[in-house]
């Protein structure tokens, strides 16, 4: 009667009697891989919060407490508080049957006569295990789809332009996206790396699974672990249930790592673990899971100058960095400026219900000459404000805001010749200034989240 469930199956078994834990070892060896014995009971708390047994054969009468079947009750209420999803099979005498049944009940899956035949006993196992199997399944997928619940990204648009850097870029996709390759895209903020990272996992053939975008910038070191690679209840004060990780609901399909230059080294070399075992392990378990996932990883920071510097670990970037995406920036795609604007245009006009539907000649000069140092980010915030504040069906220069007032006019050539950090600069120190300080809306401006301004203003000691 071996079955391939028989083959990877785990038994505990408990019994103060050691004749029969000699006899079960004996037989069940033959039929599974692993078969633990225990004759004292007080070990259960420690077995099961240790081991995740497929079936646990429990006698229902100790030493202790001959024939009231008591101790059998108490240490299987013990060991669904440690695992509810456990499997309990009680061992019992004849004359016990009707309080079996009642242990039932109370959370037992079936129970099995002393003494037993051994056919009986592997076929009520085996039927045993395939329950268990069943709840994992069950367990698992309630956690991937609250993690999936809790990661579901929102809906962003397809990638729009047709310039000479948006084609090489539309290239790389193509031949790198069928492939399970760590790819790391690398790009100035607001550029677009999430809709790469979204159009390779779109035409891979892990389309149908799990896409779970996360924001390393905007994770605290002291909940890394936990939103990562997930959690068991009790781990910590607010683990009040247990939590499957990013990498466990990005499990069949793709997890993308942006910000991932802003990891301190301590994070790096636990993501540097996992990435190398292909497993994680929840906090408050000691129990690894397998994850299958493809890796696409993004940043804006010089990752090549930090692994000189050693603030970036050289073999997590060889570990990311399988294929390389770069993201030009807006002003080095002028000619999809245009048609970027005119995108977000129509989005927003049926979004806020506006009559306004075109951009000016004079707006459209005017956006041509501007730098853009916040990417297509700022341009689609621009439009969207824009939209909202104009008065007319045309959209004139006078509706439209530039961040920090960069154009790229005869008076302001200077600019060409700033480096992007000190520009950068400049453009931090007008926003805050303009705002009295104001860090929210100094970041709205110019279109970060508070967090990546919070660390420009680290980075320049401003």
């Amino acid at each position: 009667m071996e079955t391939k469930e028989t083959k990877s199956g785990r038994i505990l078994v408990v019994d103060d009697d050691t004749d029969v834990l000699s006899a079960a070892r004996l037989f069940l060896k033959r039929h599974f891989q692993h078969v633990d014995v225990e004759s004292n009971p007080e070990s259960i708390p420690f077995l099961v919060s240790n081991q995740r047994y497929d079936v646990i054969l429990l006698d229902m009468n100790f030493t202790k407490d001959i024939g009231s079947g008591k101790e059998g009750f108490y240490w299987l209420d013990r060991i669904l508080a440690v695992d509810p999803a456990a499997v309990v099979v009680l061992i019992t005498a004849y004359g016990d049957v009707e309080m079996a049944v009642r242990a039932i009940k109370d959370g037992a899956t079936d129970f099995v006569l002393k003494p037993w035949e051994n056919e009986k006993l592997l076929a009520t196992l085996i039927s045993a295990m395939r329950l268990r199997q069943s709840r994992n399944e069950t367990e698992d997928l309630r956690a991937k789809q609250k993690g999936l619940n809790q990661a579901q990204a929102s809906y962003t648009p397809d990638i729009i332009g047709q310039s000479p850097a948006m084609l090489r870029v539309y290239e790389a996709i193509d031949r790198v996206a069928e492939t399970d390759a760590n790819v790391l895209i690398l790009g100035e903020n607001g550029t677009g790396k999430e809709l790469i990272a979204r159009a390779l996992h779109k035409k891979s053939k892990r389309t149908d699974e799990a896409f779970v975008s996360v924001d390393l910038g905007a994770i605290s070191e002291t909940l890394f672990e936990s939103e990562l690679f997930g959690h068991v209840k009790g781990s910590f004060t607010d683990a009040k249930e247990d939590r499957a990780g990013r990498f466990e609901t990005a499990s069949g399909g793709t997890i993308f790592l942006d910000e991932i230059g802003n990891l301190s080294l301590p994070l790096q070399a636990k993501l540097l673990t996992v990435l190398q075992s292909r497993t994680v392990t929840r906090v408050g378990s000691n129990k690894p899971k397998a994850v299958d996932v493809r890796l696409i990883s993004a940043t804006n920071m010089p990752v090549y100058d930090m692994v000189k510097s050693k603030t970036f670990r050289q073999d997590l970037l060889y570990r990311i960095n399988t294929i390389e995406i770069h993201l030009p920036p807006l002003r080095e795609r002028p000619e999809d400026l245009v048609p970027l604007a005119e995108y977000y245009l129509q989005m927003y006009r049926k979004k806020y219900n506006r009559t306004v539907s075109t951009l000016s000649p004079a707006l459209l000069k005017r956006m041509q000459k501007y730098h853009w140092p916040g990417n297509v980010r700022e341009l689609q915030h621009a439009i969207e404000r824009a939209v909202i504040m104009a008065q007319g069906a045309v959209l004139q220069p006078e509706d439209f805001f530039f961040s920090g007032g960069t154009e790229n006019t005869d008076t302001e050539s200077a600019l060409d010749a700033m480096p992007l950090d000190e520009m950068e600069k400049l453009l931090i120190r007008k926003a805050l200034k303009k705002h009295n300080g104001n860090i929210t809306e100094a970041a709205q401006e110019l279109g970060l989240t508070r967090s990546s301004l919070y660390r420009r203003l680290e980075k320049y000691g401003m």
